[in-house]
């Protein structure tokens, strides 16, 4: 991995139009699904990040047949798999990089009787348990074992049975895998309190057309029908929903107007509505989202005067992913809010270089942190500083761009693991950033 950085010279008006990439979250999802078929998945719109990268590598390995189509456009065929490849130290070392290994288990495990992992990366944002996996797992007929000297995990199975699973926490990825694994397990499976994402959906309405029957997609009660086998098919990943939300604020806090297209607004939740909150101004037309050019931008209080206060929850709530973008678009605003990280602990400590770059922030506690706008009366001051995780590493870079002077940003390969080309593509909206080696 190369040791590079962002040099960021904020205070620069953006101007222009923006195509959000494909889904990260649904991408990682969708391309181990593929494991499910022998037959041949194409993927269109995968984003060209590292998390993706990282898997698909993995499934090369693996043995599945992969083709570059086009660019974001991919062709899986999973007709030759080679389990021995879990021994190697190729597999050991590429699987720890990425948290979204976690979703070969399922597919695995359904299809082959064995699934292997060991104890997966990805941002370090506090307890993110598997537990959730693995005990769905366990109900459906799987036996686990945890090596806990290599921190390794084996699954393995006779049969998977269908049965009825109450899920204990709403895992997107839990109950994507539960999913994976119950399309071909025998019997009926019903799953209660299960994640339903537009993501999770998108999974599975994929997986029906391959010929799995899934009943009640789009609530948190799921009935699956086990089937012998699946097809191939094609599939499109939607828009990524935490770049829109990235884009909206950074458009904000740098006092432009951008116009961020093919959003697919219907599938966006309360994504908007949220961050009109802060009083920014939106508006829709066609599947473009338009922000206003602002001078300020004001909270909004409850109806009873009391601050506001806006928290993370599972789907149908505001998505966790974009507490972060909420929090630094709240530094330049007029008012205060109280931001709320519910779903996880320690992803509110990046809150320090906001402080050291002129922020007026109190963090409360390791979820609740309490921003007093600075109105812009004070611009924020460029400052150097390092990206803790994907969405941090973000938050971060809209601040750059928003504030005096030049900042730089270190550990940058967190922030490429989710976002596609983003120095370009920031580039062509005026922004003045350059990714540079360091030795």
């Amino acid at each position: 991995m190369s040791n590079q950085a962002f040099k960021v010279i904020g205070g620069n008006e953006l101007n222009g139009t923006i195509v959000p990439q494909g889904a990260k979250n649904e991408a990682l999802q969708v391309i181990s699904a593929v494991l499910l078929t022998s037959e041949q998945v194409t993927i269109n719109n995968i984003p060209d990040i590292l998390d993706v990268q990282r898997l698909i590598s993995l499934l090369n390995g693996l043995g599945v047949k992969v083709d570059r189509i086009s660019k974001g456009s991919y062709s899986f065929e999973a007709n030759n798999i080679d389990l021995e490849y879990f021994s190697s130290k190729d597999y050991l070392a590429e699987a720890r990089k990425i948290r979204g290994s976690v979703m070969l288990l399922g597919p695995l495990l359904a299809r082959f009787g064995k699934a292997f992992l060991p104890k997966p990366g990805g941002d370090k944002i506090g307890r993110r348990r598997l537990d959730t996996h693995f005990h769905g797992f366990i109900k459906l007929g799987a036996s686990f074992n945890y090596d806990e000297v290599e921190d390794n995990f084996f699954l393995g199975t006779e049969k998977l049975s269908g049965t009825y699973i109450h899920m204990e926490e709403i895992s997107v990825t839990g109950t994507a895998n539960v999913v994976m694994a119950a399309v071909l397990a025998e019997g009926e499976t019903t799953i209660y309190n299960a994640a339903c994402e537009p993501y999770l959906q998108q999974l599975c309405k994929m997986l029906v057309r391959m010929g799995a029957k899934i009943e009640g997609i789009g609530s948190n009660l799921l009935k699956i029908q086990g089937v012998g086998s699946l097809n191939g098919t094609d599939h499109t990943c939607l828009p990524d929903m935490i770049e829109i939300g990235s884009f909206i604020g950074m458009a904000a806090m740098t006092q432009s107007s951008l116009t961020i297209s093919n959003v697919n607004i219907k599938m966006l939740g309360n994504i908007p509505s949220t961050f009109e909150k802060l009083g920014i101004k939106l508006s829709i037309q066609d599947d473009n989202i338009i922000v206003e050019k602002q001078d300020v931008y004001e909270i909004q209080s409850f109806i009873d005067g009391s601050i506001m206060t806006i928290y993370d929850a599972p789907w149908p709530g505001f998505t966790p992913d974009l507490m972060s973008i909420l929090l630094v678009a709240a530094t330049q605003a007029r008012g205060s809010i109280l931001i709320h990280q519910k779903m996880f602990e320690s992803r509110l400590f990046f809150v320090d270089k906001l402080i050291d770059m002129g922020a007026q922030i109190i963090l409360c506690d390791p979820h609740r942190a309490t921003v007093i706008g600075l109105e812009r009366k004070f611009p924020l001051k460029g400052i150097t500083m390092s990206s803790p995780d994907i969405r941090a590493g973000v938050s971060l870079l809209i601040a750059a761009l928003s504030a005096e002077g030049e900042s730089t940003i270190h550990n940058i390969h967190q922030i490429d693991r989710g976002y596609q080309d983003i120095d370009t593509r920031l580039k062509n909206l005026g922004a003045n950033i350059e990714r540079v080696e360091l030795s």
